[in-house]
C-alpha cells in the first residue's frame, strides 16, 4: 500500500494535514485531510489500477507541496508512550488481548485525526508500553485518553509519557497528574 501523510501550520497556527493511500486489495485511491486532532474528511476512487493510483499519488504530493504541506521529519515530532501497568512481570493472555486491541484502537483513532502513529509496543516488567510518534504531543495526549476510554481499555491502570523524539529517556507524565511517581519506560 503506497501512502504519504503531510501537514503544514495553518494561518490561525493550527497543525493541518493531508494524506492519501493506495489500497490495492479494493482498488482504491483515498485522499483524506483535516485539522489535527480533529475528525476529518475523506474522498475515495474507487476502480483505480495501480497504474492510475501512481499517478494520482504524483499528482496529489504535487499538489500538497504547491500548497505548502511537507513530510514531519521524526525530529519535530515527540514519542506519547501511553503505559498501562500489569499484574504480572511478564504478562499474561488478557495482557496481549490488550496490547493488540489498544494498538488497533490508536491506530484507527489517531489515522483520521492526524494525531500520530503507533511506532512499536513492548512488555518490560509489570508494564506494557505503546510508543507513538506524534506532530502534537499535547493533542495526542488528549486523544489518547478519549480512545482508551472510549473503547473501554482498563483507563484506571493507564499512564501517558511524553519525550522529545530524539531523548525518549527524557519522558515525562502527562496523565494522571499529578504524578505520584517518575514515570518509567522500564
Amino acid at each position: 500500500m503506497s501512502f504519504l501523510r503531510v501537514y503544514k501550520k495553518s494561518n490561525d497556527g493550527g497543525l493541518v494535514f493531508r494524506e492519501a493511500w493506495f489500497d490495492e486489495d479494493y482498488g482504491q485511491f483515498v485522499v483524506n485531510h483535516g485539522t489535527v486532532g480533529h475528525q476529518s474528511t475523506t474522498q475515495d476512487s474507487k476502480n483505480v489500477t495501480a497504474e492510475a493510483a501512481e499517478s494520482l499519488m504524483d499528482a496529489f504530493a504535487a499538489q500538497c507541496a504547491e500548497d505548502g504541506y511537507a513530510e514531519l521529519p521524526p525530529g519535530e515530532q515527540s514519542w506519547v508512550v501511553a503505559q498501562y501497568a500489569l499484574k504480572t512481570a511478564a504478562g499474561g493472555d488478557r495482557d496481549r488481548y490488550l496490547e493488540d486491541k489498544a494498538k488497533r484502537t490508536i491506530t484507527e483513532y489517531f489515522a483520521w485525526r492526524g494525531l500520530g502513529t503507533v511506532e512499536k509496543t513492548e512488555f518490560v516488567p509489570h508494564k506494557l508500553n505503546i510508543y507513538v510518534m506524534a506532530p502534537d504531543a499535547a493533542k495526542a495526549v488528549t486523544g489518547l485518553k478519549v480512545c482508551l476510554r472510549e473503547a473501554k481499555l482498563d483507563y484506571t491502570k493507564l499512564s501517558i509519557g511524553v519525550a522529545p523524539h530524539n531523548n525518549l529517556a527524557a519522558v515525562k507524565q502527562k496523565h494522571p497528574l499529578p504524578a505520584k511517581t517518575a514515570f518509567s519506560l522500564n
